[in-house]
């Protein structure tokens, strides 16, 4: 059986409510999931690759979720707005979620055996993860998520190909 993402909430850096998966925008959504802070040299090696697959597939949308051990509001606010003023791009804030949970139920629930490094995984709608890969990005890594994106996208193009005949 495959897994599930988890339904967990939580903020981006607009400060809106996210329930995730279901209100993640995409098609297809790629998450990246950063436990530590140093992790974000880690999350900023995808960056410019995954802008240019967004370009090339559309309905592909990608998400940093920062998640971090749960803490009360206030410190939860002065994490979130250092994030906020550290980042000025508005699509980078908007999809930047943080999530404040119970960490290893969360690592546990998506098969993610520990903190070392970045997890990315790709989902569908519905939260079904098709892909995950770890750490840094490499050309392996992005040439095996192009290749899972066209497998799952190639099916609706012929769809709608042969629905317009």
């Amino acid at each position: 059986m495959t897994a599930l993402f988890p339904a967990v909430s939580g903020y981006n850096l607009l400060r809106q409510k996210i329930q995730l998966p279901g209100e993640l925008v995409g098609q297809y959504n790629l998450v990246l999931i950063p436990f530590q802070q140093w992790q974000q040299a880690q999350v900023d090696t995808w960056v410019t690759a995954l802008s240019e697959l967004e370009q090339a597939f559309p309905g592909l949308a990608f998400y940093e979720l920062p998640t971090i051990y749960k803490m009360n509001t206030l410190s939860r606010l002065f994490l979130n707005e250092g994030m906020r003023a550290g980042i000025p791009n508005h699509k980078t804030r908007s999809r930047t979620i943080t999530l404040y949970l119970e960490k290893s139920e969360f690592r546990q629930r998506l098969g993610i055996a520990s903190e070392d490094a970045i997890t990315l995984l790709l989902l569908d709608r519905t939260g079904q993860i098709l892909w995950r890969a770890g750490g840094s990005f490499e050309p392996e890594k992005m040439h095996d998520l192009a290749k899972t994106l066209t497998a799952y996208l190639q099916p609706a193009f012929e769809t709608l190909w042969t629905r317009d005949l």
